[in-house]
């Protein structure tokens, strides 16, 4: 971030809040919380984006003493010796209460404890602001929510509440769901956090489509023959096959995380930058979509891998049924009928056990038009949301030399070489930090969620009755063998020819097809 920004951020946050919060993380001897939530937080404190008078009190089950709750905490917070005194001050801000999640009487304890901190410190009534973290299973949402406004609401102040997803199984529980967390809080509270909203190379999206007139000519299905969102992982369930088995890749990966790039890649431009003009249109694409048909689905499930090193997934000892039909591994086709995509494929691949990690939006434009050159492959816009950030497009060049013969290059975009003197945020720094702020661009609203859900509850609720049994692949392959396949249908062209980008790790060794 410019400095200038980061000043700008900084007094919008201290201005909001009368200079202090108080920030409970429900959930805090979980591994999201200590993985994620708190290194967050710390990378927020270290770079002065939080108001003087801010403190921290995790909030679990477990029992620890202060010692053992620092030490927890810190566990995950990698930095260097210089940064070790701004940690020590991290930490002696950071407290923690245990108790139950379904008693008044532990919220009661916890409310005194938040009350004491802010007595201490001589904040003002009606700036006794509390933001409620609650990096916990969706099994607890609601007794915990119910909790937290009967015992710690702070009357007055501002209250923000922090949702993990998954939001729901299905459209009938996200419902319900969101109705009794509506009873209890405001849609203005309510901060549904999807952190692939927060990662750079999403939150650019709207940049590169509505910044730049040519991609803005371009961006349609007069031009595009299809989009593919792919998420790769190299590991499988490790040991999480129980907890995994109760939602599978379709719930855990595409339904959230790359139905909200498709959103942002698909939607019209907003009128405004305000939060609500932007959900608006993603909403409005969204209602575009038909549910996606078994017809559109391929599903699998990974198996040993082919030396035998590697388990598959219903050899994982925490999982309970060994005949277990859950994906591993979904590719699934949206189609958006209205009049900038339709007839346009919208292809969501996402997959655990595979060969690489990454996560990637491709953008295939149609064949050139006539037969001057000969087969020459298509253009292609390629986001590369992680890891090593890049925006690049391939297109057809001469081979330098005598002959008319084309090649494939590339305008290479890598974040990592063009933008080197700047550190690029973590998903979830980003996003707790427009909680601070107050701003909802970037957090899933109540209807779009609603719109999301009934696009995929069928093909859920249809793949589970007919225990549809997913295709095995090895562990460490692409995939199933019938993947090339099955998006060679939807107009997917891989050209023959092999293609190199010579530059993709920040030393310059690496290369990437």
């Amino acid at each position: 971030m410019t400095s200038s920004f980061s000043e700008e951020v900084r007094k919008q946050v201290e201005t909001q809040l009368h200079g202090g919060i108080t920030i409970v993380v429900l959930g805090a001897s979980g591994d999201l919380a200590k993985k994620k939530t708190f290194p967050a937080l710390f990378g927020l404190y270290r770079n002065g984006f939080f108001p003087p008078k801010t403190h921290i009190v995790g909030y679990a089950r477990t029992k620890m003493t202060h010692e053992e709750y620092h030490k927890r905490v810190s566990q995950y917070i990698k930095v260097p010796e210089v940064f070790r005194k701004q940690l020590n001050e991290f930490l002696a801000i950071s407290t923690y209460v245990d108790g139950q999640y379904d008693e008044d009487a532990s919220y009661q304890n916890l409310n005194k404890h938040i009350e004491k901190i802010e007595n201490d410190s001589h904040i003002a009534d009606g700036h006794k602001n509390r933001l409620f973290y609650m990096a916990l299973p969706p099994s607890v949402f609601i007794p915990v929510a119910k909790g937290l406004k009967k015992n710690v609401y702070s009357r007055g102040s501002i209250n923000r509440v922090v949702v993990e997803k998954p939001f729901g199984m299905d459209l009938d529980s996200s419902r319900r769901l969101d109705k009794e967390l509506g009873a209890l809080f405001s849609e203005d509270e309510i901060y549904r956090i999807d952190h692939y909203l927060g990662k750079e190379m999403v939150k650019n999206i709207m940049t590169l489509r509505f910044a730049n007139v040519f991609f803005g000519s371009i961006w349609n299905a007069q031009h595009i023959e299809n989009v593919q969102i792919t998420f790769k992982e190299p590991f499988g369930t490790e040991g999480r096959g129980g907890y995994f088995d109760e939602f599978g890749i379709i719930r855990d990966v595409i339904q959230n995380h790359l139905f909200q790039v498709l959103s942002l890649l698909a939607m019209e431009r907003p009128i405004s930058m305000s939060a609500e003009a932007i959900r608006d249109e993603k909403v409005k694409v969204l209602r575009c979509i038909p549910p996606i048909v078994v017809s559109d689905a391929l599903v699998g499930q990974y198996g040993k891998s082919v030396d035998g090193t590697k388990p598959g997934y219903l050899e994982d000892d925490t999982l309970k049924n060994k005949q277990s039909v859950t994906p591993t591994f979904a590719t699934l086709v949206a189609w958006i009928n209205n009049e900038r995509w339709q007839g346009v494929p919208f292809i969501l691949k996402a997959g655990k056990a595979l060969n690489e990690s990454k996560v990637d939006v491709r953008i295939q434009f149609k064949n050139v038009a006539g037969q001057l050159f000969k087969e020459v492959p298509r253009n292609e816009l390629v986001i590369r949301v992680q890891p090593n950030e890049a925006v690049y497009m391939k297109f057809n060049n001469k081979l330098p030399g005598l002959s008319f013969q084309t090649t494939i290059s590339e305008l290479d975009l890598s974040y990592h070489r063009r933008y080197s003197d700047l550190r690029i945020p973590d998903a979830y720094e980003a996003l707790i930090l427009d909680v601070l702020r107050g701003d909802h661009s970037n957090f899933v609203r109540n209807d779009e969620l609603d719109v999301a859900w009934t696009i995929f509850t069928p093909l859920l609720h249809e793949l589970e009755t007919s225990k549809v049994k997913p295709i095995e692949y090895a562990y460490g392959s692409r995939g199933p063998k019938q993947l090339d396949e099955f998006v060679k249908r939807y107009g997917f062209r891989r050209h023959q020819e092999q293609y190199i980008w010579p530059i993709q790790n920040v030393d310059g060794t690496g290369s990437r097809k």
